[in-house]
């Protein structure tokens, strides 16, 4: 039975940045080397080149028609003049066979015209030797040579200077590209750290500490985003402790009274017929209301609506239902609706969440309207208004009217949550809607919706709804 391979552990991501950036810096400082090795070496031949050819020049000049054979033999020392020969084209044309400087078949080539004048590198007296074979006349080639102690000393030094500088550029790669990761990943491992940190403490309280602030770059751009991402984060789990903590506010009472209720119908037998009757009812109730409270808490903790869901919706048939059941609600209550003609406001959303704001809006205005008083609803193009005759909201109240739990003075004997305009708000931004609240010209409270513009494409205007 054989055991399963394990897989290679990668490089963390430091030292493969490292890697890269040391070995494209090395890459860069051998090559940049290499490169001027061969230029050094090429201009050192060069130089002794133009050498043999000035004398090629002009040994061809005073030797034009001597013999076949040894011309000058005096390039057996460092500082001597460049030895010379003349070669013809045919052996058989030779007629002493004895030449100083190597004869090949391409000499005789040349000679012979079949060949261009080439260079060649030979080894003379034991000595490292530069020879030049030229045309010289008819059938004839003329070779000249001087020593190249000088050349190939400067290109043994050239290398080893190079090959030293192209080893202290490998290092100073090395201590680059470990800079540069260092300093390059240091906001990553900040993220990491931070990372952790929240994963272990569960407190998304923690930043990352942001770079220069006049840097613009990738990194900088991640920092700041994770910022953002754990502001919203906090954000998130405030809003869910408040509401854990608020909605075990609001359910310690009607608990409390459920218990009592239960505990006193468990006694049933000692009761007269109405206690248990005012019992029961009061226990009906109770659960009513904390079963009311419990959907709107569920329905006001949602954060997603499927997007299948969403549809081009039609407000003014939607209004038209939403004042039709609040009617049946609130039959004391007078509901007028005045819609524009060329209004028909159409927008992207879920009718049963817009239904639900619709609802709590003309709920919230018949419960703090007087009997037989009037809710009147304008709808435009623009905006859906919802305005009672009813005492109207306290300045104090004002800025806290939408939050979660929060009840007026004045509304604090009357059924209800205070979920219900927290709730309204939440499905209007949801829907890319405004929501927001006002005393009304001439007494009451005013509610206006401030409708998005229309989509075709239908696609969520808002955020989740």
């Amino acid at each position: 039975m054989t055991g399963r391979r394990r897989a290679p552990r990668s490089l963390p991501l430091r030292t493969r940045l490292a890697l890269t950036a040391s070995a494209a810096v090395a890459l860069v400082a051998l090559g940049v080397c290499v490169a001027a090795f061969f230029v050094i070496r090429y201009e050192l031949y060069h130089q002794l080149d133009l050498n043999l050819t000035q004398s090629a020049t002009l040994a061809t000049q005073q030797n034009r028609d001597a013999a076949p054979g040894v011309l000058a033999g005096e390039c057996r020392y460092l500082s001597a003049p460049a030895c010379s020969q003349i070669v013809p084209a045919s052996a058989a044309d030779d007629p002493t066979a004895a030449y100083l400087l190597p004869v090949a078949a391409a000499t005789r080539e040349v000679a012979a015209g079949d060949w261009a004048a080439y260079y060649t590198n030979i080894t003379l007296y034991g000595h490292p030797t530069r020879m030049l074979t030229t045309p010289l006349g008819k059938d004839r080639a003329l070779q000249v040579a001087l020593r190249a102690d000088p050349v190939e000393r400067g290109v043994h030094q050239a290398a080893w200077l190079l090959s030293a500088i192209g080893a202290a550029g490998v290092l100073l790669a090395a201590a680059l590209g470990y800079w540069v990761s260092r300093t390059g990943l240091a906001p990553v491992v900040r993220l990491t750290a931070t990372a952790e940190r929240i994963t272990a403490t569960r407190d998304p309280r923690h930043r990352i500490e942001p770079p220069a602030p006049d840097r613009h770059d990738e990194i900088t751009r991640l920092t700041t985003t994770f910022n953002t991402m754990l502001d919203e984060l906090e954000r998130s789990v405030t809003a869910q402790r408040r509401l854990v903590a608020d909605a075990s506010h609001e359910l310690r009472t009607p608990l409390t009274a459920l218990r009592t209720n239960a505990e006193l119908l468990a006694r049933a037998d000692r009761l007269t017929e109405a206690q248990r009757t005012r019992a029961s009812t009061a226990l009906t109730r109770q659960i009513t209301e904390v079963t009311s409270l419990v959907n709107d808490l569920i329905e006001l903790a949602r954060n997603e609506e499927p997007t299948p869901l969403l549809e081009a919706v039609r407000l003014a048939p939607l209004v038209d239902h939403a004042v039709a059941t609040a009617r049946g609600h609130w039959p004391e209550i007078t509901f007028t609706v005045r819609t524009d003609p060329e209004a028909d406001p159409t927008f992207p959303g879920v009718p049963a969440r817009l239904a639900r704001l619709l609802a709590n809006l003309l709920s919230n205005a018949a419960k703090f309207s007087p009997p037989h008083a009037t809710v009147e609803v304008t709808l435009t193009e623009a905006e859906l208004t919802i305005r009672d005759h009813g005492p109207g909201i306290a300045p104090q109240d004002l800025p806290h009217v939408f939050d979660r739990f929060y009840r007026a003075e004045a509304a604090r004997a009357l059924p209800g949550s205070g979920l219900g305009l927290a709730m309204a708000r939440q499905i209007a931004r949801a829907h890319g809607a405004g929501l927001t609240a006002e005393r009304a010209a001439g007494g009451g409270a005013l509610f206006r919706l401030t409708l998005p513009p229309y989509q075709e494409d239908c696609q969520n205007p808002g955020g989740s709804v």
